[in-house]
């Protein structure tokens, strides 16, 4: 097949939407997405926003077919690994993604001009990530059947066929990555065309596979990065790789569809099909709708009381914690944090015995604090996050350690 040299090959870029269904649906996700965790207390929102990130790197990295159970990804964080080397190499990757993430969501709240789509930030989001990987992650399988060594940051040097996908050609790639930063440049979108600009960029960044690995992980990085640099109000408490990765073989089917070329006068005056790329749009916002009225739900004050007052009741059942609990872990998270000294008069015992106990919960991870005076917060460790945050995790990932 002949490869792709030209950056007319990558058009259309956006989607005709001549009855303007993408328009509504991006209308709907900026709605809703404003609305959710509306509520919480910023200090809760905050170590939510802290506990999705391992989410995140759990579903990216499931869609790339490594899955690397939450509690082992925790332990990583603390640079606990498994004696296993194939585990051992599945935590490193998992840390790098949630380190790459943290890193990025940072650079981009410290420069509000950072170019998202430029080659540059794509290919240091390449770097930060391929830098942090296990040395045999760095290692691919060449069409020849030999082996090829992936540089950090470097665009791929030779040419990738992904599935029945061509890349474009090697040398062509300044070229399609500079269009690229040109015509997804959310500065140039208004706030509605935006959305649909990340659904459509997510597509072509995955087309014109610049990496000669990664490209996967990496692109669902820059979405990230492309949400958050539209200021869209809401995300970070939803993110769409979880979606992704719970409808992987959709998804792929997805992407595989705007792949295709034209079919046909009805089907735009691009290069590639119009309705694959308007189906691929859909099946983007679909699955980030369902991310949030799913965060939504998760989220409902009520409904996290009531599972927090259960959480706290089985403690007290396996006598790991004392009745008056059920009064202490509500309260700290609709505050956010609570004193230590406060936490006798809450628990309603003597001081001495309220620190004894508010230091077991803190050894137990059931809350959290940053020092002996400091105040304490409600924890989400992995092996708890299955009371507070149900299904958040697919069925038979088993989280729960009481």
């Amino acid at each position: 097949m002949e490869l792709y040299t030209q950056i007319t090959s990558m058009e259309p870029l956006f989607p005709m939407d001549q009855r303007g269904e993408l328009k509504e649906l991006a209308f709907e996700l900026l709605r809703k997405s404003a609305q959710l965790g509306g509520a919480l207390h910023p200090v809760v929102r905050g170590d939510v926003v802290e506990m999705l990130r391992k989410m995140n790197s759990y579903y990216s990295n499931l869609i790339e077919g490594h899955n690397t159970h939450p509690v082992d990804i925790e332990k990583a964080l603390q640079r606990d690994y498994s004696a296993d080397p194939g585990k051992r190499a599945l935590q490193i990757e998992s840390r790098a993604h949630i380190e790459v993430q943290k890193l990025m969501e940072q650079r981009l709240r410290d420069d509000e001009t950072l170019k998202v789509c430029s080659p540059e930030f794509i290919c240091w989001l390449h770097q930060e990530l391929y830098e942090r990987m296990p040395e045999e992650f760095r290692r691919v399988k060449t069409r020849s059947g030999g082996e090829d060594w992936v540089v950090p940051g470097q665009m791929r040097a030779g040419e990738v066929e992904v599935g029945r996908h061509v890349a474009p050609a090697s040398t062509s790639l300044p070229q399609f990555m500079q269009r690229f930063a040109q015509q997804y440049d959310p500065d140039r979108l208004d706030p509605v065309k935006r959305l649909t600009g990340a659904a459509a960029s997510h597509h072509r960044l995955a087309w014109i596979h610049p990496f000669l690995d990664g490209n996967g992980r990496v692109t669902r990085l820059f979405t990230h990065a492309y949400l958050m640099r539209v200021k869209m109000e809401g995300h970070g408490l939803w993110m769409v790789s979880r979606g992704l990765a719970r409808q992987r073989d959709d998804y792929r089917a997805a992407l595989a569809s705007a792949d295709l070329p034209r079919q046909g006068d009805l089907d735009g005056r691009g290069n590639l099909s119009d309705k694959g790329l308007t189906h691929f749009c859909r099946f983007f916002f679909s699955t980030a709708m369902d991310q949030v009225d799913f965060m939504t739900g998760l989220l409902d004050l009520d409904a996290m009381q009531e599972r927090i007052l259960a959480f706290a009741d089985l403690l007290i059942s396996r006598k790991k914690a004392p009745k008056e609990t059920r009064y202490l872990l509500p309260d700290v998270f609709l505050r956010g944090e609570v004193m230590r000294g406060e936490a006798g008069r809450i628990l309603q015992m003597p001081e001495r015995t309220a620190r004894r106990h508010v230091g077991k919960l803190i050894t137990e991870g059931v809350l959290v604090s940053e020092g002996p005076s400091a105040p304490v917060r409600l924890g989400f460790p992995a092996s708890y996050v299955g009371y507070y945050f149900p299904q958040l995790y697919p069925a038979g990932v088993d989280l729960g350690r009481l």
